[in-house]
């Protein structure tokens, strides 16, 4: 630090330069600040008109409390973090697996089934469960039926030909079943399975997807079931689940 006296018009002044770092002022009162102010404001108070201890209490409160809003803040962004990077992982391990979407709409590759799972559920046995494949159009590519009655989540699949057995073009395809209960006709909720080909890793405002071969996104959160390479073979499967498949 230096001292320069210079002197204006018989007026002396004094600069002071200083030298090296800059100190940066602090733009939010800590607790060391606050205790300095209240030490102050202790010192210089009227002895006559004391502060009163209750409101002193409550600034002290004030301040601790606001301490503590801001610690847990800065944890709950440390555990937001590290479920991201969690999720993340989780995520890439989906690459080239089966999911099962809250969908009934599933792509048909130039080989292989669409499969899916009719939600029957366990409140009622349905008889004469049919399933029925559409286009995108909604023109009926083929239907078959389940044998005996069926309860809980039946998985199903579709091997890809239409009513004269031939193969027919890849692409999007709807699954619908159908099935008689207490002698009245019903529609049974169906999912279809999708084959994650890659992911896109979310953070905290945007949240991870899953990018599925010729269906689009979907979010991480959103699959009902992991099934693995073939869909066939449930890793992490829905309770009551039988399988029937043409």
């Amino acid at each position: 630090m230096v001292d320069t006296n210079n002197s204006v018009n018989g007026i002396s002044r004094t600069t002071t330069q200083t030298t090296g770092t800059t100190t940066t002022p602090k733009k939010e009162l800590d607790q060391a600040s606050f205790m300095k102010l209240l030490t102050m404001q202790l010192s210089y108070q009227d002895p006559f008109k004391p502060v009163d201890n209750s409101q002193m209490l409550s600034q002290m409160a004030s301040m601790s409390t606001s301490e503590g809003i801001s610690s847990l803040s800065s944890q709950m962004g440390k555990l937001n973090e590290q479920m991201i990077s969690s999720q993340a992982l989780q995520a890439s391990s989906l690459v080239g697996q089966n999911v099962l979407l809250p969908s009934n709409i599933g792509y048909l590759d130039k080989e292989g089934p669409i499969s899916g799972v009719v939600q029957v559920g366990t409140a009622n046995k349905y008889s004469s469960v049919k399933i029925t494949v559409e286009d995108e159009a909604g023109q009926v590519i083929k239907e078959f039926s389940l044998e005996g009655d069926q309860k809980g989540n039946v998985e199903v699949a579709w091997d890809g030909t239409d009513k004269n057995d031939k193969r027919v073009k890849p692409g999007k395809y709807v699954l619908k079943a159908s099935g008689t209960v207490d002698g009245k006709s019903e529609t049974i909720p169906t999912y279809a399975y999708g084959k994650v080909d890659s992911v896109a890793l979310g953070n905290a405002t945007n949240p991870t997807l899953l990018n599925l071969k010729g269906l689009g996104s979907t979010q991480l959160s959103s699959i009902l079931q992991i099934s693995g390479t073939n869909s066939n073979q449930t890793a992490k499967p829905l309770p009551n689940t039988s399988t029937a498949s043409i």
